[in-house]
């Protein structure tokens, strides 16, 4: 499992325990869990979500402290920290890692055996809940599937000028989820040669890249 060195550095701060002790910790780890799952988006950004609940004593529901208990580390800590802790979650959900793969990278970022089983329980308590968060979210474009053209000649433009040139309509018909669309847009000849040059380096691209 391999994490950026800057979530590596977040971790290590976390498992420091003169900035993190126990209970911090523990209050962290819910928080970085639960901002993942929060229905309000603006939650899963540190900045807003610890330091909002941190000025209004509601880091945790019910109890009266739970804000003194992250009010003494840095803000710029909690953010790199939480930024870290969530990005390794996910990878975590990604990847579908077991304890032993979890605690062996957890324990080479300085994370204590005692630390290792509390992230770790989190992580089971809200793996199913997380992979169904993961999985609604559709990063796939539309598949194109046929383009049709024509050509169109244009003698005055919208301010009565003359204008005298040809340009094309395109139209891609996509497809998504098995659901079909189409994208519609105007372009003269030189843009059409430019997109079918740039279409042209991304087939090369492509095809170097699955013969490497």
């Amino acid at each position: 499992m391999e994490v950026s060195e800057s979530v590596m550095k977040g971790l290590q701060t976390l498992a420091d325990p003169s900035l993190f002790d126990l209970k911090s910790f523990i209050l962290f780890t819910e928080v970085a869990f639960d901002s993942l799952l929060s229905p309000r988006g603006e939650s899963a950004l540190v900045g807003f979500f610890i330091e909002e609940r941190i000025s209004t004593g509601q880091l945790v529901q019910g109890q009266g402290k739970a804000n003194q208990d992250l009010k003494h580390i840095d803000p710029i800590t909690l953010k790199s920290c939480h930024t870290a802790a969530t990005t390794f979650i996910l990878e975590g959900i990604k990847h579908n890692v077991d304890k032993s793969t979890m605690g062996s990278c957890l324990e080479d970022l300085r994370f204590s055996t005692e630390r290792v089983d509390i992230f770790y329980t989190s992580f089971q308590k809200n793996k199913t809940a997380l992979e169904c968060l993961l999985s609604s979210i559709d990063s796939c474009p539309p598949h194109v599937t046929d383009v049709t053209w024509r050509l169109e000649y244009c003698l005055k433009n919208s301010h009565v000028h003359k204008v005298n040139q040809p340009s094309y309509l395109i139209s891609l018909n996509t497809e998504k989820g098995g659901t079909s669309s189409h994208i519609n847009f105007n372009c003269t000849m030189e843009q059409l040669q430019d997109l079918v040059g740039k279409m042209k380096d991304a087939a090369k691209s492509l095809e170097r890249a699955t013969q490497a």
